[in-house]
């Protein structure tokens, strides 16, 4: 008898879940950012859950949980429920770079990995100065400087922090890091005059740039980039085969079900081929992603590797 009740209770508790993951989502579910508001990071998911929220007939909130280069929001979203409510959208940084550095308090690997919903070119902004008025020449300033220059990241092990260090290396100088909650308050120091240079997104630099407030010098790509025309790449500028991007995906808590994993896949992947979301992610700098799930597991353990790599010729050893 006790083994007919222990299997009944196994059984209702098995169908409670299945019926719960059919009408997922049945509430309001939440997108944790984080990063501070106002940056790419921040732009993306509020235009996927503009759309979503009318898709699933549920409203989609954004919460902005900043700090520790993305680390307290990523930390928060693994010890969630693994229910769907709670979603995990950030750059590379904390599932990718930031562990190469210091060590985590989470597991990055045990993240459910949804989709990839941008990616965009890594670009060397730098504050208005009459020195820095091109690439080659503020390699010149730099190398003359070496030691003197500070450059803006996004925490200690951000994508921001290891292409600084990457860049530091092909040039062979030295930069002092200096680090903020995300890419919106670097660049407003940057624009006040007290930081040198970022390795940024394209999106957050752009309008800034476009608006006379900063300057980009160079991109991180084999080519010259549509919005930037005129803008050479750093291995135009002489920075051997220097590459750079990084992208933005959503994860869910780890052993969230599959099924809500793939319907999230499905769903972002439709909005993000919508002709506005298409427009919108173009303003920013970035071009849609896709992949299933296991694209995503793929990306995350190749960047891994050479930024690892990076970190370690650096001699940056882990803490």
């Amino acid at each position: 008898m006790k083994r007919l009740v222990a299997a009944l209770v196994c059984g209702c508790a098995f169908a409670a879940s299945a019926i719960a993951q059919e009408n997922w989502p049945s509430r309001p579910v939440k997108f944790i950012v984080p990063f501070p508001a106002g940056g790419t990071a921040d732009a993306l998911p509020r235009i996927i859950g503009e759309k979503l929220t009318q898709r699933w007939g549920q409203t989609v909130v954004v919460e902005n949980r900043p700090g520790a280069g993305g680390g307290i929001g990523t930390n928060a979203v693994s010890r969630m429920d693994p229910d769907g409510y709670n979603l995990l959208t950030t750059p590379a940084g904390p599932i990718v770079t930031n562990g190469i550095i210091q060590t985590l308090t989470y597991d990055p690997l045990a993240f459910e990995p949804i989709v990839i919903i941008a990616t965009a070119p890594i670009v060397l902004t730098v504050k208005l100065a009459p020195q820095f008025d091109t690439a080659k020449n503020f390699i010149a300033v730099a190398k003359a400087n070496s030691g003197k220059l500070n450059y803006a990241t996004q925490g200690p092990g951000s994508n921001s922090h290891l292409s600084a260090l990457a860049f530091a290396h092909s040039i062979g100088v030295q930069m002092t890091a200096v680090p903020y909650g995300g890419s919106a308050p670097a660049l407003n120091d940057m624009m006040s005059g007290a930081i040198d240079l970022f390795f940024d997104n394209l999106g957050s630099s752009l309008p800034l740039h476009q608006g006379g407030k900063l300057k980009i010098l160079a991109v991180a790509t084999k080519e010259r980039i549509r919005e930037l025309p005129d803008v050479p790449t750093l291995i135009e500028s002489g920075v051997g085969d220097y590459l750079s991007f990084t992208w933005f995906g959503a994860f869910a808590p780890p052993k969230t079900p599959r099924a809500i994993v793939d319907k999230v896949n499905r769903d972002f992947q439709d909005v993000m081929a919508l002709p506005d979301v298409r427009e919108k992610f173009a303003a920013l700098g970035v071009t849609p992603g896709s992949g299933k799930p296991e694209e995503v597991t793929a990306l995350v353990k190749s960047e891994q590797a050479k930024w690892e790599a990076v970190a370690r010729r650096a001699g940056v050893e882990k803490k």
